[in-house]
């Protein structure tokens, strides 16, 4: 099983790169003169998208092929209050640049919406901007040229005191998206509500491709060892949602999320690092139905945290691992 390792946005090494830099509300109205606020906008989002292109040349530089983008490249981009300002055109050229970088590159890209992007909630007026937000996670993956490989990650949402109705409304209100925001989606376990069991479930019933958080499914779960999910969340990985845009005979490989718990008293909040024991054991349970694999790291560390795992990785070679490159290695048992 050849496993490759990827980290989120943000990295410890390359220095003032931040790809998240932002405005509030509060402050884009002091401006006083809306055309000089949407201008300051847009030059923080070309910052964003030049920074981002950045992270993107340093993790090639580490054979760091899995990548996700922060979700706060376009700042305010879906505030109602600016409903009529399309900062698209303005930044077409800058995400296109990102495109061909990661094509050029064979990168796997995605976004991960934040948590106020919720299909389950019985708030039409929440449902609206949720899918307003997915709608412009979309725009931006198409305006770098990036097919429907290249995903938006969701959790279910809440239960609002009943799990089984709300699953069944994000079911439901997934069945209504358009085909271009449902191909693009695919659907995590959570760490308090819905458990790897439930979201399974979810997946099956809609189509989504899985994505195993180990870590949530660690401290949420219903008695069950991950591995003993994996065969059929791997076949989530073989819908024709999931497989949308691949090229034939090159499937798109399954994704998990791996973290550690910062410690025994706050085992849900993510350490600097992984801990390589659990993450191994995992992959060994599976490497034997799996070919290929992308592992999404959590951790606080960012792309730290991949750099000394992969040195950890390193210690254990006469374990059945074989390094493949900085970034991804090859598990022979």
């Amino acid at each position: 099983m050849i496993v490759r390792f990827g980290y989120v946005a943000m990295s410890m090494v390359v220095q003032n790169a931040s790809p998240s830099k932002t405005m509030t509300m509060a402050s884009f109205n002091k401006i006083g003169d809306r055309d000089a606020a949407l201008r300051k906008l847009e030059r923080i989002a070309q910052e964003n998208l030049h920074n981002t292109l950045r992270l993107l040349k340093h993790s090639v530089a580490h054979d760091i092929k899995v990548y996700r983008f922060s979700s706060k490249l376009v700042p305010l981009a879906t505030h109602p209050d600016l409903a009529d300002w399309n900062p698209m055109a303005i930044l077409q050229d800058s995400f296109a640049e990102i495109g061909d970088f990661v094509h050029k590159h064979g990168m796997r890209v995605s976004f991960h919406p934040d948590h106020f992007t919720v299909l389950s909630t019985p708030r039409p007026e929440v449902l609206i901007n949720s899918v307003r937000d997915l709608q412009h996670h979309v725009a931006m993956l198409k305006a770098m040229g990036l097919n429907a490989t290249a995903k938006n990650n969701i959790h279910i949402g809440g239960a609002y005191g009943d799990k089984l109705t709300s699953a069944a409304r994000f079911e439901e209100h997934c069945s209504q998206l358009s085909q271009d925001i449902k191909e693009r989606l695919t659907l995590e376990n959570d760490d308090k509500t819905f458990n790897a069991v439930e979201t399974l479930s979810v997946c099956q019933n809609s189509g989504l491709p899985m994505v195993l958080d180990i870590h949530h499914q660690w401290v949420n779960n219903e008695g069950e060892r991950p591995w003993e999910l994996w065969p059929d969340i791997l076949k989530t990985w073989q819908s024709s949602l999931a497989q949308a845009d691949t090229l034939p005979g090159t499937p798109l490989a399954p994704k998990i999320h791996v973290s550690s718990p910062r410690s025994v008293t706050d085992i849900r909040s993510h350490a600097d690092g992984i801990e390589i024991g659990p993450l191994l054991d995992f992959l060994r349970h599976i490497s034997q139905d799996t070919q290929h694999l992308d592992v999404m790291i959590e951790a606080k560390s960012k792309d730290v945290a991949l750099f000394d795992l992969m040195k950890d990785m390193k210690q254990n070679t006469s374990e059945g691992i074989t390094i493949l490159d900085d970034a991804s290695i090859e598990i022979l048992i």
